[in-house]
């Protein structure tokens, strides 16, 4: 196992991780496409595996990065505990069961499903983006218990109490495919607490984030466990990920420090634009 070989994913994954936890997504979304797309053009030597081994690889890598970045939010008293545990209690069990089904499905579906769901993400993403930014399901915020966070620079935020009901399906839905192909929990969460539950962007991040890290710390272990089980200990690119979690742990401080400091509807417009192309990209891979 060549130790010098990805080098190059060190800086990479500092800027992927810092664009993931501005926006509020799943690290996976951007690493999964450059181990299964990107490190191939490079030679046969980059190549991983198998689709299951690189997703493995982007989880294992996001547990570190979503760690990090728990730390910079909860530095920042921006994570909602309350409302983040009844999320985690319903996507911490869909993600295990995910990650144990991905394990027995063919290649090529696993990558043909990774580029639909990045297409169907896009459009969800562009579409709200386009939008009023009204939603037909949310309650009356006149009339339900109000919840309120004041954080390390004494900015105080006050929201209605969220309240998942049907949310669930939409929960255990993410966590779901994210145990199957990495994506998923990250890009579900944030729209629901913004739009659905009203909840000011800091907030909403910081508290996907504490939801994803349990979500994807699941996935993770379930699916190295895995790959141990079927190829032994070199079935995990370690080499790769020797590389990628340094990176992401640096990301992780750098993106909740400039939370607030860019345009939102800018980095949704972007991080939308990026799934269209990734999904493409990964549709062509599977079928031509």
């Amino acid at each position: 196992m060549d130790w010098t070989i990805y080098w190059f994913m060190f800086p990479l994954a500092i800027g992927v991780t810092t664009t993931a936890s501005l926006c509020g997504i799943g690290g996976p979304a951007l690493f999964t496409p450059i181990f299964i797309i990107l490190l191939p053009l490079l030679g046969p030597e980059y190549l991983l595996q198998s689709a299951v081994a690189a997703f493995g690889a982007a989880l294992l890598t996001q547990c570190f990065g979503f760690t990090s970045a728990f730390f910079g939010y909860y530095r920042r008293r921006v994570i909602d505990f309350k409302t983040a545990i009844p999320f985690a209690a319903v996507g911490v069990p869909f993600g295990i069961i995910g990650a144990l089904l991905t394990q027995a499905v063919d290649d090529n579906l696993l990558k043909a499903g990774y580029g639909i769901l990045m297409l169907v993400l896009a459009a969800v993403m562009l579409r709200r983006q386009n939008g009023n930014g009204n939603d037909t399901n949310e309650m009356n915020v006149e009339t339900v218990e109000r919840r309120r966070i004041i954080d390390r620079d004494g900015t105080d935020y006050e929201y209605p109490r969220p309240r998942q009901g049907i949310g669930a399906i939409v929960t255990g839905a993410g966590a779901l495919l994210t145990g199957m192909v990495s994506v998923g929990i990250g890009e579900v969460m944030m729209p629901q607490l913004i739009k659905r539950h009203r909840i000011p962007i800091p907030v909403a991040a910081g508290t996907s984030v504490m939801v994803a890290i349990l979500v994807v710390i699941a996935c993770s272990v379930t699916l190295t466990m895995g790959l141990i089980a079927k190829g032994g200990m070199t079935a995990v690119p370690w080499n790769l990920v020797c590389y990628t979690i340094p990176g992401v742990i640096i990301g992780g401080q750098i993106g909740p420090r400039l939370q607030g400091q860019f345009d939102q509807a800018a980095m949704v417009k972007f991080i939308g634009t990026l799934f269209i192309a990734i999904g493409a990209a990964m549709l062509w891979v599977v079928f031509a």
